[in-house]
């Protein structure tokens, strides 16, 4: 069986880093926490689990931080965590029943990370990332902002997730803190490699300064030096971008545009759907609707799990209707009430067709 450290870097976790803590406390046999200038009792409850605790002078990059607390691990495999995800019962369970069973061959294990809820709690996006790693091949993480764990060899891929449980902190205002830190390398004349182009983009977009935006990540796609999974992502933020501008032929144009990277995605098919019935073009949008059913979602890249299931559904039901075809409408109604019954659009839907038959 093998052994696994915990490391993490934290700071002001106070109100989440026990729940992440007990959720891996029997299966991680050590625990190295990182500290990057707490305020509150941070320290104070990594303690309660675990005596190797580091402080650590934050440099406005994070990776220098992570790696940090790698080098501080002794055992096996490194398992990475932030202080608000937590493991499952369930996959608490899967990651036990892998550290009995991982082979010493594999050198990195994929997770899923399950970043978006719905309202009744159910995953709605998700994405993969290498979070258990072999600690002597010492991968290294690259990046001030948004930092990746680069990892080569014999990679696993498994079914277990990591919960990301952010809205249980206390609500704060969007924080500019990465968009300062990348700010700054601008500033300093430091070069921007084509991830940190395409970060700093959406920082910007974030904060809502949408012209920049659109610059960077137009420099991003010219780098051609991208991640597939980026480059079809830049098209979505582009639309987005143009679309808050104004511009609706741009965000439609740079929608198309991620067909050039990829066979039509889910999300894709439904923002095109969505385009043409805003524009009261029901029959346009219903073809884009019904293709985003058969259209792939991606298994290593980033998945919304929506626009394959009811969202799609529930548009047909109106576009359908708008074409005077009631009886399909309500089909697609009832399709979407399968895989979200307690949506407020699919019960309202509910009660025009009852109304409808009486």
């Amino acid at each position: 069986m093998i052994s696994i450290s915990l490391c993490m870097i934290v700071k002001n976790e106070e109100e989440v880093l026990a729940g992440c803590l007990d959720s891996v406390k029997g299966i991680a046999d050590e625990f190295v926490i990182v500290d990057t200038g707490s305020a509150d009792a941070t320290k104070e409850i990594a303690a309660r689990y675990t005596d190797i605790i580091y402080d650590f002078e934050w440099t406005d990059h994070f990776a220098d931080a992570r790696n940090f607390a790698f080098s501080k691990a002794s055992k096996d495999y490194i398992l990475w965590m932030d202080a608000d995800d937590v493991l499952t019962d369930e996959d608490r369970k899967k990651l036990a029943d892998l550290k009995i069973s991982l082979s010493p061959d594999i050198d990195a294990v994929s997770m899923y990370y399950h970043v978006g809820f719905d309202e009744r709690g159910e995953v709605n996006f998700k994405y993969r990332r290498n979070r258990l790693v072999k600690r002597e091949k010492g991968f290294r993480w690259i990046g001030a902002v948004h930092e990746y764990l680069e990892v080569y060899g014999n990679i696993l891929e498994t079914d277990i997730a990591v919960t990301h449980r952010k809205h249980h902190k206390t609500a704060a205002p969007p924080s500019d803190r990465n968009l300062k830190i990348y700010e700054k390398m601008v500033e300093g004349n430091q070069t921007l490699t084509p991830r940190d182009l395409f970060y700093f983009a959406n920082e910007l977009k974030d904060h809502k300064q949408y012209n920049r935006a659109i610059t960077y990540y137009h420099h991003f796609l010219a780098t051609k030096q991208c991640w597939i999974e980026d480059e079809i992502r830049t098209c979505q933020y582009l639309s987005d971008c143009y679309r808050a501008l104004g511009h609706e032929e741009a965000a439609l144009h740079s929608l198309l545009k991620s067909f050039l990277f990829d066979q039509p995605r889910p999300e894709f098919c439904c923002r095109l759907g969505d385009y043409f019935k805003e524009k009261q073009k029901y029959r346009e949008g219903a073809f884009w609707y019904e293709l985003a059913f058969s259209a792939k979602s991606s298994d290593s890249g980033f998945t919304q799990v929506e626009y394959s299931t009811w969202y799609p559904h529930l548009q047909l039901c109106v576009c359908y209707w708008q074409l005077g075809d009631k009886k399909t409408a309500k089909q697609h109604n009832d399709l979407a009430a399968s895989f979200h019954p307690t949506h407020p659009s699919v019960l309202f839907n509910k009660n025009i067709f009852a109304e409808q038959s009486e």
